[in-house]
């Protein structure tokens, strides 16, 4: 429970960090070990992770080294946590197709470094999925496999954490998050969802964001789950420069500096699919979020002449 604050109390302005938002109010840990409760407005747009100053009952947050936003199946955008430094990208069987891509290019735009975490190695069906995504991300971003059930594999993550990271998991309900963080987090104790027998997929369990300090250091902020994670502001030159798998031939230079990797003439990216040096099938996933980002576009000039 946060501590409060005695009549006595310093009002001097002391700054702390945001490690839990309850909607109204938020929990704010400051360098001396004290943590209190401080009232927000719903929609304040404080997040978990936001460094703050706090004078009295006034919070005044603190410029943002980096944040991570995601677009909701209804075309919500949200903000997920703020000054974080990694995206691990939790996928089990079942895992949406795209979500990783997606989940990349958002971090990467956003300055983070992505990882993937291919969770319930303890199932057969998990060998399948871990060969395809080794071979589709070899080399583009790191994987660990792992089972956060049966606490194996665990030990490559943790000593990637330990290395002073702070990062946020994401993946649709059902993959393990809250598992995964029992296993890493022990006395944190969240409540584990069970599959919908329609679906397939887990129940939303966590309805708080709460930051985590892992125990051979590290930290990892809880966040609700989500089923989707949709691309916000991105550019087309953006999704070209950090889809997975196009950096590995960066050497290369198409015609156009502007080239969108579609039908342009002199295209590198083209001609690479063609001699099957870039896959066909990760060539039709990138142009299907080619679409995504374009019409993102669209819709934000079309806001911007409606101002």
């Amino acid at each position: 429970m946060a501590n409060k604050l005695k009549k006595n109390d310093s009002i001097e302005a002391s700054r702390g960090l945001i490690t839990a938002h309850h909607g109204v109010e938020v929990e704010v840990a400051f360098a001396t070990g004290k943590r209190r409760m401080v009232r927000v407005k719903r929609n304040s747009g404080h997040v978990v992770g936001d460094e703050v100053e706090v004078t009295g009952e006034i919070l005044l947050r603190l410029p943002r080294r980096t944040e991570l936003r995601r677009r909701d199946g209804g075309g919500g955008i949200h903000l997920v946590a703020a000054n974080l430094d990694v995206l691990g990208i939790v996928v089990a069987p079942n895992s949406q197709a795209g979500f990783i891509d997606r989940a990349i290019v958002a971090a990467r735009v956003a300055e983070l470094h992505p990882f993937v975490v291919v969770n319930k190695c303890d199932l057969e069906d998990t060998a399948l999925l871990l060969a395809g995504l080794s071979r589709v991300y070899a080399g583009a971003v790191s994987v660990f496999p792992l089972s956060a059930k049966e606490r194996t594999g665990l030990e490559p993550l943790v000593a990637y954490l330990s290395q002073g990271h702070r990062g946020v998991f994401v993946g649709a309900s059902g993959v393990g998050k809250s598992s995964l963080l029992n296993a890493l987090c022990p006395a944190i104790d969240l409540k584990v969802g069970k599959l919908s027998e329609q679906s397939g997929l887990g129940r939303h369990t966590t309805t708080v964001s709460t930051l985590h300090a892992l125990a051979g250091g590290g930290e990892l902020v809880d966040t609700p789950g989500f089923r989707d994670f949709g691309l916000v502001d991105i550019l087309t030159d953006e999704l070209a420069t950090h889809f997975p798998g196009f950096e590995e031939h960066g050497h290369l230079r198409c015609h156009f500096r502007d080239c969108r990797h579609r039908t342009e003439p002199g295209c590198a990216v083209i001609k690479l699919v063609e001699q099957e040096l870039i896959p066909a099938d990760r060539y039709a996933v990138y142009l299907e979020l080619l679409g995504e980002v374009e019409s993102d576009q669209r819709e934000a000039r079309s806001r911007g002449w409606k101002n």
